[in-house]
This record gives structure tokens, C-alpha cells and sequence, in this order.
């Protein structure tokens, strides 16, 4: 089975009038239950996500930074530069949990299933000392610090497909060989400073399904085979769709399920553990946004059957 973690306080915890998605992840949650229910081959199980403690954030993370979020001593342009508001009272509580939710999949990757997922997660946005773009802890760079610390990885591959720069994870990580940051966007998007990637591929606008596949397909297997990666993040956002309102990408639902086989091609190739992160997703209707979430983990669960006896 493929274990993908999940908490109803990825969306209660956000107030209803956020200029915020919140619906999406529960509305994930319910297509892939009912995909499950309309196929019972497919191998999905949900598991519940627990709270990251302080110690997991302050391998990333600025103390006086985590402090002033758990306590409630962030300024208000802090706040705003996160971009939740109005903050709720479960806000951090959800926080802690998207990222403990994170370091469960990962952990239940190393440890058991080789393919995990987090149904929220991929908050590229956030630096060691600040967060913005909806992003207050990087849960993938976290991540990558509790594989290398307790598990003994030495080579992690972030492949981040969300349409926008994954800034804060590049700016972590620089000059450090052992985790690859590798990252596909749009060019003319936020963020409008960006910072440097391992791999920085940047996309017009208006990029359409052939481009977009022909440029990750070049760069990806460039970047991965003098790397040997020994673990793989995969930031799956679906922004990069054509009905997405933060995207200004031309994908298409089909042309996003190109994008997962080839990374899951890449996957297989390194026989490696995998996790997947869930990324953004902002379309309008937001039904096309949750359809595309929802493919990326049902593909994953068809990769985990394919390849879980050849690991």
C-alpha cells in the first residue's frame, strides 16, 4: 500500500476568508477516497499525520525564528509575507502538523513502503530565517536533514515541479553537495527575485505540454546521473496547470501526467525511496487543481506496485 499522511487541520485550520485554496486538500482527500472506492486494486492507505516537534525545525530553521512563530511574536509584516490571514489560533498546530505529516512519509519511505506521500506539504517558499508565499517551514529541507542525520543518506534530489522557484529550499542548501536542488518554473513568476538552484529551469509563459516535457526531459537525467542520488523528493504542484490562476504555464491535465511518469521513470531508474510532496494548486474551478493532485498519488501508488518487489 502506498502511505500517504493526512490531517483534517490542513484545511480547518485555515480561516474561510484566506485568500487561500483551503478546500483543496480536504477535497483531495475525498477524490482519492473515492477513487479508492471506484477501484479497489488501488493500493492508497491514508495514514494520520502527527506534529513536527521544535528540535525537527531548528535543524533548518533560525531559533529565534521558530520561536517567535510558536510563541506569537511575529510582526505583522512577517505574517504578511506568509500570507495567511486572518491567522487563526490552530494555525500553528497545523503547521507543525503538515510538516510532521512530511517527516512520517519520509520516514515511512526509509523505512518500509519505498513510495510515501504528504497530502499538503513542499513549502519550498521558506528560508532558514523567514517565510513567505503561503510557506513558514521548508518541510523538505527539514526532511532532508533527518534522512541524512538518523538515517545515513548521503545524496537527496529535490525535484521541484511547482511553477514557482523553489527559493527558499535553493537558498538553504547552497554550496552544500549533498542534496541537489533541482528546479523547473515559470520565468516571469513569483518569486520575482529568485535564488540559485543546483538547476534552474526557467519557462516562459504560455509553455505548452511538448515544451515543457522536451525541457524536463533533457535537463532531469543531466542533472541526476553525475549526482547518484540515493533519495528523491519529488515537489509535485500542479500550478503548472493552464487553468490556474498563479500558474501562466499551458499544461494540460494530461500533460501533467507526462511530468509524473517522467519522474517516476527517474525513480525507478535510481531504485531509490521516493516522497512526494503535495505543491501548489490554484485553479479555477479549484476541481481541476484537486483532479491533478489526486493523479500524482495514484500514479505513485502504480509506481510502489510496479517497483516494491525490486527494491
Amino acid at each position: 500500500m502506498l502511505p500517504i499522511s493526512y490531517h483534517e487541520i490542513y484545511t480547518s485550520a485555515i480561516s474561510p476568508h484566506a485568500r487561500f485554496p483551503r478546500d483543496r486538500y480536504r477535497l483531495v482527500h475525498e477524490e482519492i477516497q473515492a477513487r479508492i472506492k471506484e477501484n479497489p486494486d488501488l493500493a492508497i492507505r491514508i495514514q494520520p499525520s502527527n506534529p513536527a516537534a521544535r528540535d525537527d525545525l531548528l535543524l533548518v530553521h533560525d531559533e529565534s525564528y521558530v520561536d517567535a512563530f510558536l510563541h506569537g511574536r511575529m510582526t505583522d509584516a512577517e505574517i504578511r509575507r506568509i500570507g495567511f490571514r486572518p491567522w487563526t489560533p490552530e494555525f500553528v498546530e497545523r503547521t507543525l502538523t503538515i510538516t510532521g505529516g512530511s517527516i512520517q512519509a519520509m520516514r515511512t519511505a526509509l523505512e518500509e513502503s519505498r513510495v510515501a506521500g504528504n497530502l499538503a506539504g513542499g513549502t519550498h517558499h521558506a528560508f532558514a530565517d523567514h517565510g513567505e508565499g503561503f510557506c513558514v517551514f521548508n518541510d523538505l529541507a527539514i526532511c532532508a536533514r533527518i534522512a541524512q542525520r538518523e538515517y545515513g543518506i548521503r545524496r537527496i534530489a529535490i525535484i521541484d515541479c511547482d511553477v514557482h522557484q523553489g527559493n527558499g529550499t535553493a537558498s538553504i542548501f547552497a554550496g552544500d553537495s549533498t542534496v541537489l536542488t533541482f528546479s523547473i518554473h515559470g520565468a516571469r513568476n513569483y518569486p520575482f527575485r529568485k535564488e540559485k538552484s543546483d538547476v534552474d529551469i526557467e519557462l516562459p509563459n504560455n509553455t505548452d505540454d511538448d515544451t515543457y516535457i522536451a525541457s524536463l526531459k533533457q535537463a532531469l537525467p543531466r542533472a541526476l546521473y553525475p549526482f547518484e542520488p540515493e533519495l528523491i523528493f519529488f515537489q509535485a504542484g500542479c500550478d503548472p496547470l493552464k487553468e490556474d490562476t498563479l500558474g501562466k504555464l499551458d499544461l494540460t491535465r494530461n500533460g501533467l501526467d507526462r511530468r509524473n511518469q517522467l519522474v517516476f521513470q527517474h525513480v525507478a531508474y535510481w531504485n531509490c525511496p521516493v516522497v512526494i510532496f503535495m505543491g501548489g494548486g490554484y485553479a479555477d474551478p479549484i476541481q481541476a487543481s484537486v483532479a491533478c493532485h489526486a493523479d500524482v498519488f495514484e500514479e505513485a501508488a502504480a509506481l510502489r506496485s510496479t517497483v516494491s518487489g525490486g527494491y
